[in-house]
């Protein structure tokens, strides 16, 4: 069984090497375990230092586009470089490398396809209280839109097995956290969380420069997500609550109707009639979405069959660039088994 343990950067020169020295090179369970680095349009010396540092794998992307973009660039090397679990970890040495045994332990017992590292987060001493209010808020829409049980949806520290990678498609922009665990949930993949550590902060957050834009960001993601993947009840939910206000005002409009006062008050129905007309926008918005949600799951489906075959005809991953093996122990690609692959079915063939 083959291990690659993915690091997204975007120059990360001083902090990487930190990161490289506390991974693990062997672990119980797996065969082989190789490192590969997303350069997402570093300007300083990340790769050098990468390569300095041991990688196996460089994905190096022409120009910064994001860590989601970052995120699915590793997802699809390390699939074609033959990896049978997928590790994706920071480059801001943020997590213990050590911890890795924990986050593979579920899959290699076939309990779970995708495991979450939980930080605990109310115990992370540099994060603020709203800070952690907002992780729990966070976490608590994003388990009900995807109906799983992880607690921190947030992390970036997390394990894939081979099918789960495959059925991932991000089309988020900024962040992968949030979406993956809800496309998971809806692609029903066994989705788990472990308890994990986590090292002292090095640096501030580059995705995050405040709270406010943290706040923000997070938030639209989280609407932008759920809009995505659960319209319907979305769009029925501000339905139903602009329906209740415009009930409200044509209650009061009533109300003085019985009591023989309906001069003066017309208002009060239109603006009710305009709310009840904004409601049934409201729904049909959410049928329309469904309906989108349903095509966009046929796409996902079409993507993953799509990438099981690329992989059967062994294409190269895009941006790939070889690391610093030493000569003699070069890895084999997923490229290159898929022809020794080919060639084998060949044989067998014209044995035929």
């Amino acid at each position: 069984m083959k291990l690659i343990i993915q690091i997204p950067c975007f120059n990360e020169e001083h902090a990487l090497p930190d990161t490289l020295r506390d991974l693990p090179r062997e672990i119980p369970g797996i065969d082989a375990v190789e490192w590969l680095v997303i350069d997402d349009g570093s300007t300083d010396r990340t790769v050098e230092v990468a390569r300095a540092g041991g990688v196996d794998h460089v994905v190096r992307l022409t120009n910064n586009r994001g860590l989601a973009a970052g995120f699915q660039a590793g997802l699809d090397a390390c699939l074609k470089l033959g990896a049978d679990v997928i590790v994706n970890t920071d480059a801001d040495n943020q997590y213990v490398g050590g911890d890795i045994p924990k986050l593979l332990a579920p899959i290699l017992e076939g309990r779970a396809d995708m495991v979450i590292g939980d930080r605990e987060t109310d115990r992370i001493e540099h994060f603020s209280p709203v800070k952690k209010l907002l992780q729990r808020w966070g976490s608590a829409v994003v388990r009900r839109a995807s109906d799983t049980r992880v607690a921190d949806t947030t992390s970036g520290f997390r394990a894939y097995n081979r099918e789960a990678a495959l059925q991932i498609q991000v089309v988020s922009k900024f962040t992968y956290t949030l979406e993956s665990i809800i496309q998971a949930g809806k692609m029903l993949v066994a989705v788990d969380h472990v308890p994990i550590s986590t090292n002292p902060k090095t640096r501030e957050s580059r995705l995050f420069p405040s709270t406010a834009a943290y706040v923000r960001r997070n938030g639209v993601s989280i609407f932008r997500i759920y809009a995505l993947y659960e319209p319907l009840r979305l769009f029925l939910a501000a339905a139903m609550f602009t329906a209740a206000i415009g009930a409200v005002i044509w209650a009061r409009f009533f109300w003085f109707v019985i009591q023989g006062d309906s001069g003066g008050h017309v208002q009060s129905l239109i603006l009710g009639s305009t709310l009840f007309i904004v409601a049934v926008q409201f729904v049909a918005l959410g049928v329309v979405g469904d309906i989108l949600a349903g095509s966009r799951v046929l796409q996902q489906r079409i993507l993953e069959r799509v990438r099981r075959v690329e992989l059967h005809l062994g294409v190269e991953p895009s941006h790939y660039e070889p690391g610093a093996r030493p000569t003699g122990h070069e890895p084999t690609t997923g490229a290159q088994a898929g022809r020794a692959t080919g060639k084998t079915e060949d044989r067998e063939a014209l044995k035929l």
